[in-house]
């Protein structure tokens, strides 16, 4: 598969992964009241993209996104979980141009298992192995101490590539580019 494949190729209409102990699988309606515990956190607030307060009405909205963004073919939200069945975060599978950009946010009662890290491992295999992506990256600020470790523990590395500067949520943020190793 091209580069310019994984940015068009429809995604499956439903997608579970396995592996490192756990499942990565679709949010569903089920998920619903989970989500406020998971991502209305102080941490998932600061250091990431996701909506504060989170609430019922911004889990309604998440889900819906989701599905909007699965049906476009960009990028796959993922209910990181242990068999299948509670969520304890969220993994996120973005295409962009010649690969595919990895996100995570793990809600604050289940951090410190390496789930972070073995979600982003194991939809790193994905991209590679089933969508073609020559190059997955994460996006993350230096100052996450929490994100720079799940990135060396996912086996990332820092690119040497420019800063990438913006504003979310009133704030501004400098983003640092790690990416995996080239496979020989």
């Amino acid at each position: 598969m091209s580069s310019s494949d994984t940015t068009s190729a429809p995604f499956p209409e439903r997608t579970e992964l396995r592996g490192e102990g756990i499942v990565l699988r679709d949010w569903t309606e089920a998920d619903l009241a989970a989500m406020p515990e998971l991502f209305e956190d102080p941490d998932v607030a600061y250091w990431t993209p996701i909506v504060s307060p989170f609430d019922a009405r911004a889990a309604a909205t998440r889900l819906e996104r989701a599905r909007k963004l699965r049906a476009e073919g960009t990028t796959l939200l993922f209910a990181i979980t242990v068999d299948g069945g509670a969520p304890l975060g969220e993994g996120m599978l973005r295409r962009i141009p010649g690969g595919v950009e990895l996100g995570y946010a793990v809600g604050p009662a289940h951090r410190g298992q390496g789930l972070a890290a073995r979600a982003v491992r194991l939809m790193a295999a994905y991209a590679v192995e089933e969508l073609g992506a020559e190059r997955v990256i994460l996006e993350l600020e230096a100052e996450n101490a929490a994100s720079v470790a799940v990135a060396t523990k996912a086996g990332f590395t820092l690119l040497d590539v420019p800063l990438i500067e913006g504003e979310e949520k009133g704030r501004p943020f400098v983003l640092q580019t790690w990416g995996l190793p080239a496979t020989p």
